[in-house]
């Protein structure tokens, strides 16, 4: 072998040295960028938030939005099937809220009450019977149905509230379907502050939800028309009367 031959393959060496090392370096980049993608998507994992809300601090707020989800569509279906005039959905909505009020006074008073108060509740109320509890009543069920009349329980509910009588009758078909849920919501809670707090989110968001459907409802856009279709809709009934004289004939 002459010097230029051992030249040319020492050369040759070199260059496949080169490659292969050049080789090595491009796998050892890719698998370092493999290897970052998997530390990227790992910490993008790890960073996204939940999706699922954060309870809030007080108790009394997360039971209230677990109700909120039970009572609101049933509120929102009822509340819109009143269309006729504004006067029935603002009954509706003063007999709900009034309604709540109600189921729920009586629930915060014996909460209040201690133990003091219901043992003088109890001195005042045993005694001697007065007059009225020795009278006999010698009527037969007959004569004594002819005095009593049967009450529309939704006079009851409306009591005090007036109103459209329409947007009442719906407000008590509605709170039917939603005062065990409140009241069961309500009696959960044995914190006084998270009594507080439920009684009076509950009642600002009920004034909120009403108004928002009430947005709602006069956000809503009457389907387009046009002076064409306006026309051959009023001709329309003269078109047919004339059809019918020439029957006749």
């Amino acid at each position: 072998m002459n010097q230029n031959e051992e030249n040319i393959l020492r050369e040759s060496i070199r260059s496949i040295i080169r490659h292969v090392k050049s080789k090595r370096l491009n796998e050892e980049n890719e698998l370092r960028q493999i290897i970052q993608k998997m530390m990227d998507f790992d910490l993008f994992e790890s960073s996204t938030p939940d999706v699922d809300p954060a309870p809030n601090k007080s108790t009394g707020i997360n039971v209230l939005e677990e109700l909120l989800k039970k009572i609101i569509p049933i509120l929102e279906t009822d509340y819109k099937s009143l269309t006729t005039n504004s006067d029935q959905r603002q009954s509706y909505r003063a007999h709900v809220i009034n309604a709540v009020d109600n189921s729920l006074t009586p629930a915060k008073l014996n909460n209040q009450a201690g133990e003091g108060d219901l043992e003088e509740e109890i001195e005042i109320n045993v005694g001697d019977d007065g007059p009225d509890d020795k009278f006999i009543d010698i009527r037969t069920d007959a004569e004594k149905s002819l005095d009593q009349k049967e009450e529309d329980p939704r006079d009851a509910f409306g009591a005090d509230i007036g109103g459209d009588e329409t947007g009442r009758n719906v407000a008590y078909q509605s709170y039917k379907k939603i005062e065990s849920s409140i009241i069961d919501a309500y009696e959960l809670l044995a914190n006084p502050e998270d009594q507080e707090l439920f009684y009076d989110y509950l009642i600002a968001n009920l004034k909120l939800y009403f108004e928002k459907f009430e947005e709602e409802l006069a956000n809503q856009v009457d389907e387009p028309t046009n002076q064409a279709y306006d026309m051959a809709k009023k001709e329309q009934p003269a078109q047919s009367s004339e059809d019918d004289i020439e029957l006749d004939l």
